[in-house]
């Protein structure tokens, strides 16, 4: 499996620049960020592509409902008719839930702006593009990274490289399940890229609170973060800031039953020659079949619950 490489790379603002004739910010979240004040940009792959339908529109709205709660604006980032559309509508959120939206990496975005398609973004491409949309604090439920088969297949998520490379603050429960942790863990210190566990000394599971992994310093307060940021900022550091949170207690997952939930969906992955960026949704969702309601419970409990943090955070940051 080859390294990931990490280039010292800090995305220019899009303002300004000839870019700037894609980015469509909506009134809300422009006003935010004219006025100074805390935005949150949101993931829309998870909303497109990791819950069904009705479950992810529901997911969507409490996302937002629990950022504005903590007085911040969110904004979710998808692209659409060969524009960057930053902050949707509650009709927007409804197409994006239902009107099957492909999945853009960051690879992919070039081509889905010159073809004019509908896509919705990976936290790669959501953390690029709030970045240059000038927003500095995203949430999402669980990140990508090396994935199980690496050695054979290759397969690490582009999340990983951006991460490195662009200084945002990613909110989430951890990688996904599905994946190999103990080398996504490795990888993350191998890149540079800071994980904080926020009240917490383990690296979450996704769906489970344990993993058996430590994390490599803690915070107990989004404004311990904050000045955590506010520091690597000063040093200029070139990558993100992961904070990983649990699931909430009550509706975490037992790690034994998703381990099992996932090597069924890996074998029947397998089976059926699933391949590339379609090895993570297929897997999600045959996990989702396997635990029903209550993994449909945890991923909204745990993606509600990372929006919450992620505007704690964008707030504590603006004081």
């Amino acid at each position: 499996m080859g390294l990931v490489s990490a280039r010292p790379l800090v995305h220019k603002g899009l303002m300004g620049s000839g870019l700037a004739d894609h980015l469509s910010i909506s009134d809300r979240v422009s006003q935010a960020l004219k006025a100074g004040q805390a935005v949150v940009a949101l993931e829309s792959t998870l909303i497109a592509h990791g819950l069904p339908w009705p479950e992810n529109l529901k997911t969507a709205f409490l996302m937002e409902d629990m950022v504005r709660r903590e007085g911040a604006e969110p904004a979710v980032i998808a692209l659409e008719n060969g524009a960057v559309r930053v902050g949707l509508s509650e009709d927007e959120l409804r197409q994006l839930a239902d009107a099957g939206y492909a999945k853009a990496g960051t690879r992919d975005l070039a081509g889905v702006l010159a073809r004019r398609e509908k896509a919705a973004t990976t936290v790669a491409s959501t953390i690029y593009l709030a970045h240059l949309a000038g927003i500095s604090v995203t949430a999402t439920g669980g990140i990508g990274g090396v994935h199980r088969d690496a050695w054979e297949t290759g397969d690490v998520s582009g999340d990983l490289q951006e991460l490195a490379r662009t200084p945002v603050t990613v909110v989430c429960s951890g990688a996904k399940s599905i994946l190999d942790l103990p080398k996504t863990l490795e990888m993350l210190e191998t890149l540079g890229v800071p994980v904080v566990g926020y009240r917490t000394n383990e690296f979450p599971g996704f769906y489970s609170s344990e993993t058996g992994l430590p994390v490599p310093q803690r915070a107990d307060s989004p404004e311990d973060v904050a000045a955590l940021v506010s520091a690597a900022r000063s040093l200029e550091l070139p990558s993100a800031v992961l904070v990983v949170q649990p699931p909430p207690h009550e509706d975490a997952l037992d790690a034994s039953q998703v381990e099992a939930w996932t090597q069924e969906a890996l074998s029947a992955a397998r089976s059926r020659g699933v391949r590339g960026k379609d090895v993570t949704p297929y897997l999600l969702r045959h996990i989702q079949d396997s635990g029903g309601k209550q993994v449909l419970r945890a991923n909204r409990s745990l993606a509600a619950s990372n929006a919450r943090l992620a505007a704690q955070i964008a707030s504590a940051l603006k004081s």
